[in-house]
C-alpha cells in the first residue's frame, strides 16, 4: 500500500488543507501509517495530478494563500476499491527497539532500563493523546451511541486500534521492567531501579 490510500482516507472527513491533514496523520495515522509532512505535500501533488483530489486556494489575511483539499469522485472511488480489496499480507513488526531488547543480554541493565521507561512513557503519552482524540469523537455519547448513529465508524474503529495497542506497549514495558528487577543482583537492585 502506498501513501496514496492514507491521504485519500484522510480527506474523508472533509476538506483540509495540507498543514491540517499532517495534524491528521499525527494524531489518528501515525500509529499505522506514519509520514513526514514533505511526503505528504508531495503525495497531495501526485494525488492531484492523477484526479484523484482536487485544491482550491484561499486567500488569508496576513498569511500566505491556503491550498484546501477535497477528493474527487474518481478518489472516492479508487479509495473504496482499496478498502474491498483483499489485504495482500499481515502486518509485519520492524522495531529497531525490539532488536535491542534482543541483544539486551550483554548491555548494563541500568542503560536497558532508561530504553525501555522511555519507550513506556512514549505509549503513555500517545495514549494521553488518543484519549483526547476519542472524548472528541465521541462528543459527550457513549461508545455504543458513536457506534450506532455516527456518519463514520472507521475513525473510531482505528483510534480504538492505537489505544489496544499503546496499551499492550505499557504492559509488555511493566512487564519488561519487572523482569530486569527480578535479574538484579541483590546489592545492584537499588541501583537499578534509581
Amino acid at each position: 500500500m502506498s501513501l496514496k490510500y492514507a491521504v485519500l482516507a484522510a480527506l474523508l472527513e472533509g476538506e483540509a488543507s495540507g498543514y491540517e491533514l499532517s495534524k491528521v496523520f499525527d494524531v489518528s495515522l501515525a500509529n499505522f501509517w506514519p509520514a513526514t509532512p514533505q511526503q505528504l505535500y508531495r503525495e497531495l501533488d501526485r494525488l492531484a495530478a492523477e484526479g484523484l483530489i482536487e485544491s482550491r486556494t484561499v486567500p488569508q489575511e496576513r498569511r500566505p494563500t491556503k491550498r484546501l483539499f477535497s477528493l474527487t469522485r474518481a478518489g472516492r472511488e479508487r479509495l473504496n476499491a482499496f478498502a474491498a480489496a483483499p489485504t495482500r499480507r499481515p502486518t509485519a513488526v520492524r522495531d529497531e527497539f525490539l532488536i535491542k531488547i534482543q541483544a539486551m543480554d550483554g548491555v548494563d541493565p541500568a542503560e536497558v532500563r532508561a530504553l525501555v521507561e522511555e519507550r513506556r512513557s512514549w505509549a503513555l503519552g500517545k495514549l494521553a493523546r488518543y484519549e483526547r482524540v476519542r472524548e472528541r469523537l465521541l462528543g459527550g455519547r457513549t461508545e455504543e451511541e458513536h457506534l450506532r448513529d455516527a456518519d463514520r465508524v472507521g475513525p473510531y474503529l482505528t483510534l480504538a486500534a492505537g489505544i489496544t495497542f499503546e496499551q499492550e506497549n505499557v504492559r509488555w514495558c511493566e512487564r519488561v521492567l519487572g523482569v530486569l528487577e527480578r535479574r538484579a543482583p541483590a546489592g545492584s537492585a537499588r541501583q537499578l531501579l534509581g
